[in-house]
């Protein structure tokens, strides 16, 4: 059976290791089919070899975060992230992954409607105590959201699916800031309600290339995108390679993290006093590891807090990888148990992270999080 894999992509990889200290998963297990290596080796022996698809190599291949911790301590440069979604792709059109439920759960992402109307309805149900606790959904679910209207043309805020039903607060404070620092703002509702990035990490790459040209289609060009949800914003700089076009690759090309985007402007911003609050900052696996433009959350938070420290952990990922955390909830909050123990290490008030899956998952541990978009809309307006 071909795994559909770059024979150049596959053969990157020495086998050299480096990248185990940098996956999650190795970490907490110990198991060399649950690091990159193991994986790639996995790959190969399927590919090359004829190896069946055995049940322990779905378990290594589904066992994986893809968070891309490997990607950058990799000096072969292997493109794990893009290896794993090819084999996620192959395996879930050959039905061997992501049962039918999980395909019928996405499909209420692409519909606002829909998803507000489920919103509303998990909220009342997580008030009467019918939603399980493992599933890590927020306390509290907005019935209702406050509704999000266009100040101007200058740049497009990516407001998506799931983040605007459940934190629509991150995209208003986003929002607000953006337009202090003399910008309007459009909202991209309807016009692009899902980018495609929990399909594509479950394989299911058809939907995501639709999702994806579907949202080429609907936003003007040449207009800057801002993207609050550091997973959403990874997968549509990955369009390029995903469509494999050259539109693709210039709508890639203008999609900007938006603390990434707001860094450059900072002068535009009023004076404002410092907040009194120590921040520690969580980098979101898909801003530091895929995008790399992680300093960019501390360029925008220095002027406005009393103080930022760093977590002494290289980056290593939370445990909630999209819908990671739902589909493996025990090696998740083992992942996430490093993680928070990360934190308890240093002096802090709030943990900023800029990715909605991060901050829900945190804070089911009882890790304090707020965005950092957050905190600078409440520098300036209080």
């Amino acid at each position: 059976m071909t795994l559909g894999l770059d024979a150049d992509e596959l053969n990157t990889c020495v086998q050299c290791g480096l990248c185990l200290p940098h996956c999650p998963t190795f970490r907490v297990t110990g198991d060399e089919a649950m690091s990159p290596r193991g994986r790639i080796k996995l790959m190969r022996e399927v590919q090359d070899e004829g190896a069946p698809i055995t049940d322990e190599v779905l378990r290594s291949f589904e066992s994986c975060v893809q968070c891309r911790g490997c990607e950058p301590a990799c000096p072969s440069g292997v493109p794990y992230g893009h290896l794993m979604e090819q084999t996620r792709e192959t395996l879930a059109d050959r039905h061997l992954i992501t049962p039918r439920w999980q395909r019928l759960a996405f499909k209420p992402l692409e519909s606002p409607v829909a998803l507000q109307a489920g919103t509303a309805a998990l909220s009342v149900a997580k008030r009467l105590g019918l939603v399980p606790a493992r599933l890590g959904l927020p306390d509290a679910l907005p019935m209702r959201s406050e509704p999000m209207e266009a100040s101007g043309h200058d740049v497009y805020l990516f407001t998506g699916c799931v983040m605007d039903a459940w934190q629509r607060d991150v995209h208003l404070a986003g929002k607000r800031v953006i337009e202090a620092a003399g910008f309007g703002v459009m909202p991209t509702g309807s016009l692009a309600p899902c980018c495609g990035a929990l399909q594509a990490h479950a394989g299911l790459a058809d939907d995501t290339r639709r999702l994806a040209a579907s949202m080429m289609a609907s936003l003007q060009p040449d207009v800057p995108i801002l993207v609050d949800s550091a997973g959403c914003g990874a997968a549509m700089k990955d369009y390029g390679h995903l469509l494999g076009t050259t539109e693709a690759a210039a709508f890639s090309a203008r999609v900007f993290d938006i603390q990434e985007w707001l860094a450059p402007h900072l002068d535009r911003l009023p004076a404002v006093e410092v907040l009194d609050v120590t921040v520690a900052v969580q980098d979101p696996c898909h801003l530091r590891h895929v995008q790399r433009v992680h300093e960019a959350t501390r360029a925008v938070l220095r002027p406005f807090v009393r103080q930022l420290v760093e977590l002494n952990d290289d980056g290593l990922c939370c445990g909630a990888g999209g819908a990671y955390s739902v589909l493996e909830p025990e090696l998740a909050g083992q992942i996430r148990q490093r993680k928070v123990e990360a934190i308890a290490r240093v002096e802090h008030d709030l943990v900023a992270s800029a990715n909605p899956g991060c901050s829900l998952h945190l804070a089911n541990a009882g890790v304090p999080t707020i965005h950092p978009m957050q905190l600078v809309d409440r520098a300036l307006h209080g």
